[in-house]
């Protein structure tokens, strides 16, 4: 596969990729031992769904999340949960399993853990 661009991820895997992705991730947060404790019990179909959206618009996909939600102001959004190192290392081990569980085609694999890799330390709000 050529190299792929972020805006092409969507055109590559649509809706459906992503909410495979989506899904194979949360079905591990409550199970993991930090960021299980982080997450909503009560919304993790909530966080799934936002993860889903969020991930669509910004690489190529429809607007939907910031029609419904507005701008995606990642670090605001995220302020109230104590993000170290630690949980950094976690969310980034969990998504990189997803991934592999998905089989997403190799050039879109590589642009969505580049994102990842990148987002999950500019998240970082706490030692």
């Amino acid at each position: 596969m050529s190299e792929v661009s972020e805006v092409d991820v969507y055109s590559l895997i649509g809706e459906e990729g992503f909410s495979r992705l989506a899904s194979a991730f949360y079905r591990r947060v409550p199970g993991d031992p930090v960021l299980g404790l982080m997450y909503p019990r009560q919304d993790f179909a909530g966080a799934e769904a936002r993860l889903r959206g969020f991930l669509i618009q910004r690489f190529g996909g429809p607007d939907d999340y910031s029609q419904k939600r507005g701008h995606p102001r990642l670090r605001m959004r995220h302020a109230p949960f104590r993000v170290d190192a630690v949980a950094r290392e976690h969310w980034l081990a969990l998504m990189e399993q997803a991934l592999v569980e998905v089989k997403l085609p190799e050039g879109v694999a590589q642009v969505l853990w580049s994102y990842f890799h990148s987002t999950a330390t500019f998240m970082i709000n706490a030692e």
